[in-house]
Parts: structure tokens; C-alpha cells; sequence
């Protein structure tokens, strides 16, 4: 069962929450954050990207980032625009876009549910990402963003969240993307006991939804402390790490689509007429947004198509196998245009739906890229059953939105943070 803990929270001021917080730390570039933190010298992008705040083209893995980074944090302390609370607390983060809205309860999480599969996993990460971000985190001395999870709802839970998230918010604004935050604080002994029996009494599992580099990095933080600490009781901050945990019901996943640079030698008849072995093809007058599971759009040569996969050229009774980003993969990217690994292979990229079909267009039409793919949005079943089975999905099989805030709470694991 899933063990969750109140902490002692490191946050902005409410006056400067909305300066502070910042997108997550992969989510832009250096020049991209650099950029946004312009003439913004709260931003937490100086703390979670720090190579932004030296000079261009310093190397974003270089051991100075990570001084800096700690400088820019300790800046943000002492001049108090970040203040950490006198006790443990929970917390509730709510996020609204357009007609969608989440709210997860932000607490801190046990390393040991990481290691031993209380927390469930369905993506690789990659070494040298996850290094950047254990240096990122260890410098520090603290959790900078937290991690995503999700968990299958309980009535209880939401019901007290629902009650605590009607009082007045601590934070309570919309970000220069339009979402709008809020952010509560719970200090009563009881709620916080109730909630934490709840989670450990009633949620089996927690699964990450995104974060994994993020969650890795600071299992293993928190790995690296208990070794330099000799001895451990298990209550020391750095046997849990910063997360906020939302009910599956909440969760918006949206597409994340494909475009591939080339069609390997073959012209657009000779490539349609080959997508015909395991798809029904059709011609569209316009965008193919798919409307249900394996149904694919294709921008091609200015026009778009809708392929329906064909019955018998998947495995309908494999939870990864069945998934859209799998029969891509397999019946396209690998067979046609011999693409066989999608994390290191140059010739296809990802593009977040979150940027619409125009701009799988754009990107097309420019002709940097030849060909572009729409796809349906992976299901929460689906993710939580291959999860629960200790499979692994394709790399960039999902896409969460909204993206949660950094800088607004941060888990101290160190005393000297």
C-alpha cells in the first residue's frame, strides 16, 4: 500500500508565486527558458535550468550549472521570496485549462515505494538525463519539481480534498499559458493523519505519469544519503521525494504524434500502397484528429489520409502490443521505413498535441520532415495495466497536460538546504 507524508514545504510568498513558478525543467530549451525567464530574475527556470543564468553556450552538464543552480536557489532564500513552513504539511495543487481541471494532493512519497514497485513505472529513462537531474537535485539539497503520479480514485480522498480545495487558495493565478493555478495548504493534525491512513490503507499503487527521469533521480538521491548517513531510522527527509498525486479520473492524456524525415526511397503511391497491407486507407478534405483507437491520420505531400488498422495486424490481447504508438512503430516506422529504434534514430521526432495538427503541417510543409502521423491518446487503463505488469511502453507514448509548475513547493531532504 502506498505511503505518503506531510513535509515542511519550501514556497514563494503568494505575492510572488506567479514569478516564481516556472514549466518544467524538459519541457523548454536552454534558449527556449531563457527566453521565458527574461527580465524575470524569480523565475525557478534559473534554478532548474541554471545554464541559462551563465553564459550561452555553457555546457548544460557542466559541474558550474550545478553551483549555480544552488546560488540561485539560496539567492531566492535568503532575500525571502521563498520561505519554508514552520511544520509538516500537505498540500493541494488544482489546475485549470480551458474546461479541464485537475487537483492532486501534493505530499512526499517513500523511496522504498519506488524501489520495490509500489510506485509503478511504464518508460525507460535515459542515463544521462537522469544524471543531469540527480546532480541538479543533490546540489540543491532539494526537490526542485515534482513528480506526477496517479493512483485509481477512493471516494474518501476526493471527497476531503473537494472540501478542503472550497476555502480560499493560498495561490491563486493564470500563467502566461493560460492554466490557471491554485494552491492550498493543510495544516490540521487530523486531516493530514486521515489522508495519510487513507493513501495506506486504500491506494494499493501510485503510478508515475510523468516525471520518471525526475523520480529516478531522486530515489537515488535519496540512495546516495542513506550510504553518506551510515545509519537510518526511515524518517529522514531524504527517504521520500516531492510528488503530487492526482485521481486517474482526473488525468487529461493527449496525442503524441510522429513525423519521420523520409520514406525510405519510395515515392507517396508507392508508400500508400504499402501502408494497404495493414491498413485501410481513405483520403480526407481535411486534419484526421483520430477519433478512436487504431485510427491514424497522414500528412503527405500536402494532403491528409485516414489509416484504420487492419483486424490480426496487431495483438489485441497485449496491453502494449495493442497500443497505437505499438502498430505505428511496428507496421510503419520499423517494417516500411526501418526505423527500428525510436529513442536514437534521427530520421523521427515527436510532436505534443498540445500543438495541433497545423503544426504537424507547418513542420511538414517547411520541409524539414516529409511525412507526419496523428494519433489517439493512449488510455489510463491501458497505461496502469501495463504498469501493473511490469511492462514498458514505447518511448513517447503519452503526453499529460497541463504540465505541473515548478518552484511552487519544494522538498527539503538535506538539513543544510
Amino acid at each position: 500500500m502506498v505511503t505518503i507524508r506531510p513535509f515542511r514545504g519550501i514556497r514563494p510568498l503568494p505575492a510572488y508565486a506567479s514569478k516564481v513558478a516556472s514549466k518544467p525543467y524538459d519541457v523548454l530549451s536552454a534558449a527556449e527558458a531563457r527566453e521565458e525567464a527574461k527580465g524575470n530574475p524569480y523565475s525557478f527556470l534559473n534554478v532548474i535550468k541554471a545554464e541559462i543564468t551563465l553564459p550561452e553556450g555553457s555546457d548544460p552538464y557542466g559541474e558550474n550549472v550545478y553551483t549555480k543552480a544552488r546560488e540561485n536557489l539560496q539567492k531566492l532564500m535568503s532575500e525571502g521570496i521563498l520561505i519554508q513552513d514552520d511544520a509538516p504539511r500537505l498540500y493541494i495543487y488544482r489546475q485549470k485549462m480551458g474546461d479541464w481541471e485537475q487537483t492532486g494532493l501534493v505530499a512526499a512519497s517513500s523511496i522504498d515505494d519506488y524501489f520495490n514497485g509500489i510506485i509503478k513505472k511504464h518508460e525507460y529513462t535515459r542515463p544521462k538525463k537522469e544524471k543531469d537531474r540527480i546532480d541538479n537535485i543533490y546540489a540543491l539539497g532539494v526537490q526542485p519539481g515534482p513528480v506526477f503520479l496517479t493512483y485509481r480514485d477512493v471516494e474518501d480522498i476526493n471527497r476531503i480534498i473537494g472540501e478542503l480545495s472550497k476555502e480560499e487558495p493560498l495561490y491563486h493565478f493564470k500563467s502566461d499559458d493560460e492554466v490557471v493555478h491554485s494552491f492550498w495548504e493543510i495544516s490540521d493534525k487530523n486531516i493530514i493523519e486521515k489522508l495519510t491512513a487513507l493513501f495506506k490503507e486504500k491506494v494499493a499503487a501510485s503510478y508515475i505519469a510523468d516525471g520518471h527521469h525526475r523520480a529516478a533521480a531522486s530515489a537515488k538521491v535519496g540512495q546516495i544519503m542513506r550510504e553518506k548517513a551510515g545509519s537510518y531510522s526511515g524518517d529522514e527527509a531524504f527517504n521520500y521525494f516531492l510528488t503530487v498525486l492526482f485521481p486517474a479520473s482526473h488525468l487529461n492524456i493527449i496525442d503524441y504524434n510522429r513525423v519521420v524525415r523520409d520514406l525510405k526511397g519510395m515515392d507517396a503511391n508507392e508508400f500508400l500502397g504499402r501502408l494497404e497491407e495493414k491498413f485501410d486507407v481513405s483520403s480526407s478534405d481535411g486534419p484526421v484528429k483520430p477519433e478512436a483507437p487504431h485510427v491514424f491520420g497522414l500528412y503527405l505531400d500536402g494532403k491528409w489520409y485516414r489509416l484504420q488498422a487492419k483486424a490480426g495486424s496487431f495483438n489485441s490481447d497485449d496491453p502494449v502490443n495493442r497500443l497505437d504508438v505499438s502498430i505505428l512503430q511496428k507496421n510503419i516506422l520499423d517494417e516500411l521505413l526501418d526505423i527500428k529504434d525510436p529513442r536514437t534514430d534521427e530520421r523521427v521526432g515527436f510532436v505534443g498535441g498540445i500543438r495541433g495538427l497545423e503544426e504537424l503541417e507547418r513542420i511538414v510543409d517547411k520541409g524539414s520532415w516529409k511525412a507526419a502521423f496523428s494519433l489517439y491518446p493512449v488510455n489510463i487503463e491501458d497505461l496502469m495495466q501495463i504498469s501493473d505488469e511490469g511492462k514498458v511502453m514505447p518511448p513517447k507514448s503519452t503526453w499529460f497536460e497541463p504540465k505541473l509548475r515548478s518552484g511552487l513547493i519544494l522538498h527539503a531532504f538535506r538539513e543544510d538546504s
